[in-house]
């Protein structure tokens, strides 16, 4: 999906791999959309995110998988990466946050909050995979 061929493909490609909070956009059953930020790790071609159980985006997205992420790095609305894409819930005990790709992005940041892997593993145990269906970049 992303051409990372292209000077923007390559832009927006360093960008999912470096940036450390995006904005996940979920719409609720009476049509308002519904923004909350999380962490994420790009996978290559899809995006991977950890909630608690329970919270309304996972409502959300069981009703209506359409999903945006904005990333939240903008350099004052100069450098602006937005995904679009499907989101999907995850049962699969072997992806959780101790997967070497999230561990390396925040463990050290889990860590300085007081948290344990382990711990925040388990409270954030719920996986969401979105596949991009467009990526769009602007830079100004």
């Amino acid at each position: 999906m992303l051409d990372v061929t292209t000077k923007w493909g390559k832009h927006a490609e360093q960008r999912l791999q470096s940036n450390r909070i995006a904005w996940l956009t979920t719409v609720g059953g009476d049509g308002r959309p519904y923004t909350v930020p999380v962490g994420f790790v790009w996978e290559g071609q899809t995006l991977l995110i950890f909630s608690q159980p329970k919270k309304q985006k996972l409502r959300n997205i069981r009703k209506n998988p359409r999903v945006t992420l904005a990333l939240d790095e903008t350099e004052r609305g100069q450098d602006v990466v937005i995904v679009e894409g499907t989101a999907e819930l995850i049962d699969d005990p072997q992806i959780s946050m101790k997967m070497p790709a999230y561990v390396e992005k925040y463990g050290a940041s889990i860590e300085s909050m007081g948290w344990t892997l382990e711990s925040m593993a388990a409270d954030y145990s719920q996986a969401i995979r979105v596949t991009p269906t467009k990526i769009t970049v602007h830079v100004v």
